[in-house]
């Protein structure tokens, strides 16, 4: 049972809060006796052993012992998706309300600054209790409700799930599994290394990796939220350098962005030295913005060395593969004609001047699969195939979700040997798992197989390109008609350069793959559709946008 390993912190390391303006420290063996307090008032309040919780709360130092208090009564926690100065309150009551339902939740625990939707929740038939009360209660939990390792511990949302709600299903033995073997594979050392994170906790990497684990290990944890990182993205940077952090972690957008903003810092402002892991996750990985990040991260003494690639997703808990430590970004190059013709990956040695022109496609090395997880190839008719041939990605493990709860009941995807479709497409470079793209996101053109993150990737390298912030869609997918867009942010749509920025995006993107899109549209910065952890969404920006984009063909 995971909060029986919550108390593992001690009295000296501990979780840091409230960053940049008013740091708060507390020792995780304090934040284990306000969870104490915390669950005896949850069970004194009706929790029953098994039922499911909302949470919802920002600040990562009140989110800590109410996730750990729900385990010690004996719930499973849901991190709900937190609602923004611009979301339509009565929608996202709505989309909240479903979200309950599904997974028979009949509790919502509220922290600043949400309290105040108290009387949304009230209006809508939603129980909740306020987190500022329970942490006060006066009497303590003596001995933990006992739970097995199959029972709930998460129900973690997936991305775009308040628009079609789905949670993955997370027991306490996949969590420990998934955990330890994180621990094990990054060589965490519990006396010297310190985590620094801004990831959001309704995101399996800010709450597996970056709570968590730390939590239940007892590492010294430097935690802000997202907010806070997207108003000032180098607080981030500050963070690092003040804590003498040794491990963190983002999605590759923000290596792109913090790299751009760190090269216009003066010399001897930050200190990055000390960090060993910078783990890039969560999203495809751009060599280029990877590179952006370590050369600007030099000057302040970053080794490139310490960010590597992993791959991850909530249905094996959070990780799947982790590159080797310290090794830095590592890209497998291979023959573009093979693989979009023949889904075969054949490599391009280093030395071949192939390298250099549009004839090569490349991808992050994602490494190994972690202790107690496996992962193979397997085509269409679920032929297992040999190294370095392209097919569904499938995992079996420890950590692999018994199944998903959504609208519709419970849903297992996985096979009668216990194997899951990923949906990813990618292939097995000498163990190292390589992801190409999502399977519903490939298109497909005259034959071949052409993949959403080489047209991104091409878009985002043009200037007045938004990074993380260009994207391929499919247009009239799986006919003979198939076609492609690109839909983007910039800052200079609605200008006079607007065309400019369309017209270079054309020419970069035909050039990188070989098929001319149908159309560009530009769009200002914050159009596109993303779900609550920050992904873009393809499909409902196809739809949302499907006006301009015929118009943009013209």
């Amino acid at each position: 049972m995971v909060a029986s390993a919550t108390s593992a912190g001690g009295s000296r390391r501990g979780i840091v809060t409230g960053e940049p303006h008013e740091p708060k420290h507390q020792t995780w063996a304090e934040i284990h006796q306000q969870a104490r307090r915390f669950a005896a008032g949850l069970i004194a309040a009706g929790l029953k052993p098994g039922q499911s919780v909302g949470v919802l709360a920002a600040a990562p130092v009140v989110i800590a012992p109410t996730v750990q208090a729900t385990w010690l009564a004996g719930g499973s926690v849901t991190m709900l998706h937190q609602p923004t100065p611009r979301t339509d309150l009565a929608e996202w009551a709505s989309d909240t309300l479903r979200v309950l339902r599904m997974i028979s939740a009949e509790l919502v625990l509220l922290g600043d600054p949400f309290d105040q939707l108290a009387p949304v929740l009230e209006e809508n038939g939603i129980r909740y209790l306020l987190i500022s009360e329970l942490l006060d209660h006066p009497e303590s939990l003596d001995e933990p409700v006992p739970m097995g390792e199959d029972d709930l511990a998460l129900l973690q949302l997936t991305s775009g799930s308040t628009a079609d709600p789905k949670a993955v299903k997370i027991t306490h033995g996949n969590l420990i599994a998934n955990m330890t073997a994180m621990r094990d594979r990054a060589e965490l050392d519990v006396d010297r290394d310190v985590m620094v994170s801004w990831l959001p906790t309704f995101h399996d990497m800010g709450m597996v990796g970056f709570l968590t684990v730390p939590m239940t290990f007892g590492v010294e944890l430097v935690k802000v939220t997202p907010a806070e990182f997207l108003a000032g993205p180098l607080l981030w940077i500050d963070l690092i350098s003040r804590y003498k952090a040794t491990v963190t972690a983002a999605p590759n957008f923000a290596y792109a962005v913090v790299g751009k903003r760190l090269a216009r810092v003066e010399d001897d402002k930050y200190d990055l030295s000390s960090l060993r892991i910078a783990l890039n996750g969560a999203e495809p990985i751009d060599a280029n913005a990877v590179r952006t990040f370590t050369d600007a991260g030099a000057r302040f003494g970053l080794d490139p060395r310490c960010v590597f690639a992993a791959d991850g997703m909530a249905e094996a808990t959070l990780a799947v593969s982790f590159a080797p430590l310290f090794s830095g970004l590592q890209v497998d190059v291979v023959e573009a004609e093979a693989l979009e013709n023949d889904n075969r990956a054949v490599p391009v040695p280093e030395d071949d001047p192939r390298r250099e022109t549009d004839k090569v496609r490349q991808f992050a090395l994602l490494g190994t699969p972690l202790p107690g997880l496996e992962a193979r190839i397997v085509d269409e008719s679920g032929n297992v195939l040999p190294d370095r041939h392209v097919g569904e990605i499938q995992l079996r493990g420890d950590s692999i979700t018994p199944g998903y709860l959504t609208v519709d009941g419970p849903l297992d995807l996985r096979d009668a040997e216990g194997w899951f479709p990923t949906g990813d497409l990618g292939y097995l470079a000498d163990g190292q798992i390589v992801i190409c793209g999502r399977k519903k996101d490939v298109i497909i053109m005259g034959g071949r197989n052409i993949y959403p993150t080489d047209v991104e990737r091409a878009a985002q390298s043009v200037d007045g390109v938004r990074a993380g912030n260009a994207i391929a869609v499919r247009i009239d997918a799986g006919t003979r008609r198939e076609r492609y867009a690109v839909v983007l942010e910039s800052r200079l749509a609605g200008t006079d350069q607007e065309k400019e920025i369309a017209r270079a995006v054309t020419t970069r993107v035909t050039d990188a793959v070989g098929v001319r899109p149908y159309s560009v549209v530009v769009l200002p910065p914050g159009s596109l559709p993303k779900t609550p952890s920050g992904k873009v969404k393809r499909a409902a920006t196809a739809i949302e946008y499907a006006k301009e984009i015929t118009q943009a063909s013209a």
